[in-house]
């Protein structure tokens, strides 16, 4: 399957997660409901597999299975950025090349932690991975660490300027707002644009400044896409009143993250899947009650 050629990407491209049964393995059913539940949401594309994925909890065989099935659902009708993230650049061309059997160019790597902060070792990485993925478009994933690298903002802009494979940047150390800044201005001819992450908890302040959009997790797709939509409406109090309307949620995800994905998008009926693999906080009972009063407080806002 192929996705055809794409000029610029932007919008609200949620993150898919991975869904489990209980007993650990790959809940495929639930897996085709919620990329449904991102084309009905509105989404302007997808992610797939990311951080909120649990990319580094994943099989190479169940990622490509994964990536297959996801690719599948989509049919080309919105793009999907393949995630390739991994400690090596070995590594990264192999999912990489998963992702080009399934249609899929654009690719998105995360500046790995384990390579510190040495700029010339990030050039090597990423040159690397342009020599053995030819065809691809990189989307450079700047993330603090532990998760990243947490390049500063400089660094994330000669990276970017010395390697004509790198067309995106998703910008996520903070503050993201300087660095986005930074990106928009210096005029590299081969930078196609930047996106935005954290959870789209500073999303104002990156639209704002010129991002394309955002890449978050994909429990609030439909008020993301409504938010992402007024705000290129210059409809600024609708798309504002959105944003205040995703923090008190999007802060609790901060911090349960995956798990409480899982919850959020089986209290909304759209998967039941609960289990993750990542190692997170469970969600006690008064948690559950403060985010179901959440979701209530939304049932007004979310479409």
């Amino acid at each position: 399957m192929n996705i055809g050629k794409i000029n610029k990407l932007r919008g609200i491209f949620p993150v898919i997660p991975s869904l489990f049964h209980d007993d650990n393995t790959l809940d495929l059913e639930s897996q085709r409901k919620v990329v449904q539940f991102a084309l009905n949401a509105g989404s302007h594309g997808v992610v797939f597999p990311g951080v909120a994925s649990e990319y580094n909890f994943l099989t190479s065989n169940e990622r490509g299975r994964l990536m297959a099935l996801v690719a599948e659902e989509i049919d080309g009708r919105i793009p999907i950025v393949g995630g390739a993230s991994a400690p090596s650049a070995k590594e990264v061309i192999a999912a990489g090349r998963q992702a080009e059997e399934n249609g899929i160019r654009i690719l998105m790597v995360m500046a790995p932690n384990g390579l510190g902060k040495d700029l010339d070792v990030h050039r090597r990485f990423f040159t690397e991975i342009g020599e053995g993925l030819p065809d691809a478009e990189i989307m450079l994933q700047n993330a603090p660490a532990p998760i990243g690298a947490g390049l500063a903002a400089e660094k994330i802009l000669e990276l970017v300027a010395s390697n004509t494979n790198i067309s995106y940047v998703k910008e996520e150390t903070l503050p993201s707002g300087p660095s986005i800044s930074g990106l928009r201005h210096a005029g590299i001819p081969h930078l196609k644009g930047v996106f935005g992450g954290g959870g789209a908890r500073y999303i104002i302040d990156e639209l704002s400044r010129g991002a394309h959009g955002a890449m978050p997790a994909i429990e609030l797709a439909d008020l993301h896409v409504a938010l992402y939509n007024a705000f290129s409406s210059a409809e600024a109090e609708r798309a504002r009143q959105l944003y205040r309307d995703s923090l008190p949620l999007l802060v609790s995800q901060s911090v349960y993250r995956m798990r409480l994905t899982k919850y959020v998008l089986s209290k909304r009926g759209i998967t039941p899947a609960l289990h993750v693999r990542a190692p997170l906080p469970e969600l006690d009972e008064f948690t559950r009650q403060d985010v179901d009063q959440m979701l209530s407080d939304l049932k007004a806002v979310i479409l």
